[in-house]
């Protein structure tokens, strides 16, 4: 396989909403970022990308079990659960109800720290609402024991306040601190001003205990701000990763027309949304003048380590590369893209993003979510509903 032909850049599509549709496009640092993007070093040797299935329904989130096997959500509102080689698929029972309209579903899942002592799964899901909220949803949080093919126990943890109608922005990806603690991104789901309102979760990345608790040492944000919120200023946050060597939290998050961020989500840290961004309205005809607010972040807000301008990929699920089986990318952040319909290849050096890298962009696939397995290859689903795996 030539990885060079692999490795094409993305050409402009037409721009549509960054939710979940939207354009492809490149790559470009923002223009307060201190470091240039260099030209990555293509691995050596001949990465392969085998399709394991083919026949998912809207998968959008995936974790690693003990043994090799891979919990897989479908978005429409069923768990499956998947043989490590992809020849197996069983459905999982005791899901949540979820309101799967629009960008909305069964969406993340992730693993409880101490999985193999107390088999606690978690999942992120949007929540239908009932009584007073019929016709709304908010993102929500449940876990639950897995017991073979079966989540036994389900109860909900966290819910975004408030519901909202609309099917957009849900935000939804799960990560688990080196403390244990469990970070929720949340979307503003399309209000935008939402996002710098503490009364409300819409827009934020909170951080809860796995008991749905909050922490004694979240950042003290006021006497009226909801209990959990970390940081806030947030748009559609996609993506979320924690720092291997830090353990600091890195979010993607769709921007409107361009302004696609990656951040390191902060305590207490306001990143902007919907304030400053250096993607367009839109309606707006793209280009410096129309960034909102000016584009500059800083002083008011955190600058974002890197963006993605003129036009929006749409990044997805992020994970950093720890594995053995590709040296040469240890450390190296992976993120999905959906308009871009890439994987895209990020080198990390410290807390700067120094090059950028598509991959697969001749694939027409929307990557959703990707991890990283236990044998060091990486292992993707896409819309259209691959389970892949990424190998040498």
């Amino acid at each position: 396989m030539n990885w060079q032909l692999l490795s094409l850049a993305l050409t402009a599509v037409a721009l549509a909403a960054c939710g979940g549709g939207g354009s492809g496009g490149t790559a470009t640092a923002t223009p307060s970022t201190p470091t240039t993007p260099t030209t990555p070093t293509t691995p050596a040797g001949d990465p392969r990308l085998q399709t394991l299935r083919s026949d998912l329904d809207n998968p959008w989130g995936l974790a690693e079990l003990p043994s090799g096997e891979w919990l897989i959500t479908q978005r429409t509102g069923s768990l499956v659960r998947v043989s490590s080689d992809g020849t197996a698929r069983t459905a999982v029972s005791g899901a949540p109800a979820v309101a799967s309209d629009g960008q909305g579903g069964l969406l993340d899942v992730a693993l409880d720290p101490d999985f193999g002592a107390d088999p606690w799964v978690y999942l992120c899901f949007s929540e239908p609402g009932t009584g007073a909220e019929a016709g709304r949803a908010g993102t929500a949080v449940a876990r639950a024991r897995l017991s073979g093919t079966a989540l036994q126990g389900l109860s909900v943890i966290f819910r975004q306040q408030p519901k909202v109608s609309g099917s957009g922005h849900f935000g939804c990806r799960l990560a688990f601190g080196r403390d244990k603690l469990l970070f929720v991104t949340l979307g503003e789901r399309q209000q935008g001003s939402p996002a710098q309102d503490l009364t409300q979760t819409l827009g934020k990345v909170v951080r809860i205990a796995r008991d749905g608790s909050i922490p004694a040492d979240n950042p003290a944000l006021g006497a009226n701000a909801r209990p959990g919120i970390w940081s806030l200023g947030h748009r559609n946050p996609q993506g979320a990763a924690v720092h291997p060597d830090t353990g600091e939290l890195w979010v993607g998050e769709h921007g409107p027309q361009g302004g696609d961020e990656i951040n390191i989500a902060r305590a207490g840290a306001n990143y902007g949304w919907p304030l400053v961004s250096y993607g367009c309205n839109y309606g707006d005809t793209v280009g410096n003048a129309c960034r909102i607010g000016g584009g500059t972040h800083a002083p008011r807000f955190v600058e974002p380590l890197t963006t993605w301008t003129p036009t929006s990929v749409a990044p997805s699920g992020m994970a950093f590369y720890t594995g053995s089986l590709f040296p040469e990318w240890r450390g190296n952040l992976f993120a999905g893209s959906l308009a871009g319909q890439a994987l895209w290849r990020l080198t990390v050096t410290g807390t700067s993003v120094t090059a950028k890298e598509p991959l697969f962009g001749n694939l027409g696939e929307r990557f959703r979510a990707i991890k990283p397995a236990s044998d060091g290859s990486l292992v993707l689903v896409t819309d259209s509903g691959k389970l892949l795996r990424l190998t040498r």
